[in-house]
């Protein structure tokens, strides 16, 4: 059925094209004919008025020539293409040809050019041309029997050229489109045979740089991004289940133990321990819900003026209270960008908490206003990142320390959740290496005044 639906779309476009070509075509084809073929008669037609007026000039010249004998030289004038008439001063006729001896004189109406008269008998038409005489007004008739065989003549030719360079155009036009139009269905029968399990799959790529070869081009493009998200999200799904599992575990065991010996662990432990492994799981859930926003491009971050100095004042005093660490802020600068207030609050408690559980004894937190926005540092004592690990920080459930991690609560989702919140802000994250001797993460965000 989809086979079928498809086959008629690409026939219905491949119609579609070869009917407007087609009478794109024809529509020129029967105007340029039509133009033509009138511009032909034009000149056809001056030719023979031409004629008839070089003819009537040169019978007036010989009727004046022979004087009172000037009449019988138009009853003698008996052409098959030409007839004559002469007429008196008050349009009587005078004298004519045997052709039109019985006719009245042609008014003088029928002297415009191009108009053609028409004499009983006759099949062809006359262009009529008068000349001043002697005698009174001479009028020549010249036949357009020649003007009408050839216009005939070329009409014919075009009523067969015409539809014949029609068929032509609508058969080329219909195999071209055909064959422009097969790659596109291989393309469609390659990608309808990609599943979710093959998505390593890529479409035939030709070696023309062509509009086939781009969409081609594109298509294994989204395959290669759609790869790697499925790729992530499995990584993702892994990681998510084996942190869950562990505070779950935890939680059980400590559940099992107090059931089975309620005399090896007291309440006050096992309300200690579930408040903790409990708080464990609420930021492993918050951290991904975070990250699931952001991966739907739901991250909205409201257009908000936000003074970031005194969120990173007030996560340096909590960092104080909470830890035996140094804690230094003087190079704490004002600085105000737009945003939101309580995703950047997350951005800086994921960079401290990170600095806190690395450092050995100072953690610098540094904040300063530039021309272009706000640069925030966080920067702690501890052994640092390799150059080769920085850019690996920030993925998601990626722990340089494993042990170390998850023995302070840890998850690998902090770095992350800071380089996605940066991200909605119109901002960046980086790691580098502090004056300190540890990491130096490095977060920059547009000014409250930039768009």
């Amino acid at each position: 059925m989809a086979e079928s639906r498809a086959s008629g779309r690409r026939a219905t476009i491949r119609v579609r094209i070869t009917a407007i070509a087609t009478a794109v075509v024809a529509v020129a084809l029967l105007a340029g004919a039509a133009l033509f073929g009138a511009s032909l008669r034009a000149a056809l037609l001056d030719g023979v008025q031409s004629s008839a007026d070089a003819y009537a000039g040169d019978l007036a010249s010989r009727i004046d020539a022979a004087g009172s004998s000037g009449a019988d030289l138009v009853r003698q004038d008996d052409d098959d293409d030409r007839f004559a008439q002469l007429l008196d001063d008050d349009g009587a006729l005078v004298a004519a040809s045997e052709s039109v001896a019985a006719l009245a004189p042609f008014p003088e109406d029928d002297y415009d050019q191009h108009r053609t008269v028409r004499i009983p008998g006759e099949d062809a038409g006359y262009l009529l041309s008068s000349d001043d005489t002697d005698d009174g007004t001479l009028v020549v008739g010249q036949s357009t029997e020649d003007v009408d065989e050839t216009l005939g003549t070329v009409v014919t030719m075009l009523a067969v050229a015409v539809p014949l360079v029609i068929l032509l155009v609508a058969g080329t036009t219909w195999v071209v489109v055909g064959r422009a139009l097969r790659p596109v269905e291989r393309m469609r029968r390659q990608v309808d045979e990609i599943t979710a399990s093959s998505l390593h799959t890529r479409l035939e790529n030709s070696a023309a740089d062509d509009e086939i070869a781009r969409l081609a081009a594109t298509l294994n493009s989204m395959l290669d991004r759609l790869d790697a998200s499925q790729a992530a999200q499995r990584r993702f799904i892994s990681d998510a289940s084996h942190e869950l599992r562990s505070p779950l575990a935890s939680l059980r065991q400590f559940a099992e133990v107090a059931t089975r010996h309620p005399d090896r662990v007291s309440g006050a432990e096992l309300s200690e321990a579930i408040l903790d492994e409990g708080a464990r799981l609420e930021r492993l859930v918050d951290g991904m819900l975070t990250l699931a926003k952001a991966d739907e491009r739901s991250l909205t971050v409201p257009h908000t003026a936000v003074d970031l100095d005194d969120l990173v004042l007030a996560e340096a005093r909590r960092l104080r209270a909470a830890s035996g660490l140094r804690v230094d802020t003087g190079a704490v600068g004002p600085a105000r960008v737009l945003g939101d207030a309580a995703l950047l609050a997350q951005l800086l408690r994921n960079l401290v908490d990170n600095a806190q559980r690395h450092a050995s004894s100072v953690v610098r937190i540094e904040l300063a206003e530039t021309a272009d926005g706000a640069v925030l540092a966080v920067e702690d004592d501890g052994d640092g990142v390799a150059p080769e690990q920085r850019q690996r920080v920030f993925e998601r459930f990626v722990r340089l320390d494993d042990a170390r991690a998850r023995e302070s609560g840890g998850s690998g989702l902090g770095l992350a959740i800071v380089r996605e919140i940066a991200a909605a802000h119109g901002g960046s994250a980086r790691a580098l290496h502090g004056s300190l001797g540890g990491a130096r993460l490095e977060i920059r965000l547009p000014a409250a005044s930039a768009d």
